[in-house]
């Protein structure tokens, strides 16, 4: 694999690792928690997060994509990280790029989309109350190969956190 596709996939698994670690240990009621302004809920949030990787696959497999709704916020975690494990296959299996499209393009657009809509979810949890810790993601356990939602706690969560909800201590370092 080209190192363009290499860095693609690994930025895929830095999606998968910091989506979950917005969705890890939310309140049950997450996946519908309403912001004001007409925001999307998170459960809309991730179907749309699909929705743009769909777009860059239609690049490796031609078509269209537009996912429906599903049921419950676990339904749409289990179909975005389906939908990363199959970007990643097309990207591994050096699939050609249809209509001009580059590598740089798909991380300039859907990919980066994608990823900013992560970082949304982050701050849709501090508006429900439940805020999530920060970390160093530099020295993450991010796997190329792991897309999939049982990712790693942190390895070096911050030590202090002033929004701390009352109680809280930074997970132990691996």
């Amino acid at each position: 694999m080209n190192e363009k596709r290499a860095l693609l996939c690994h930025f895929l698994a830095a999606l998968a690792y910091r989506t979950q670690k917005a969705l890890r240990n939310a309140p049950n009621d997450f996946g519908s928690f309403q912001p004001p302004c007409d925001v999307r809920s998170p459960k809309e949030l991730l179907r749309h997060m699909t929705s743009v990787l769909g777009y860059a696959r239609t690049y490796f497999v031609g078509g269209r994509y537009r996912p429906e709704p599903l049921a419950s916020l676990d339904d749409e975690i289990e179909r975005f990280h389906t939908m990363l494990k199959d970007l990643s296959s097309y990207l591994t299996s050096e699939t050609v790029l249809r209509d001009g499209m580059t590598e740089e393009q798909l991380l300039q657009g859907p990919f980066s989309d994608a990823m900013t809509h992560a970082g949304q979810l982050t701050l849709l949890r501090r508006l429900a109350g439940a805020p999530v810790a920060p970390e160093n993601f530099i020295v993450a356990n991010i796997q190329k190969t792991n897309l999939g939602p049982n990712q790693p706690e942190a390895t070096s969560p911050d030590e202090v956190w002033q929004e701390a909800p009352p109680g809280w201590t930074p997970p132990s370092k691996v």
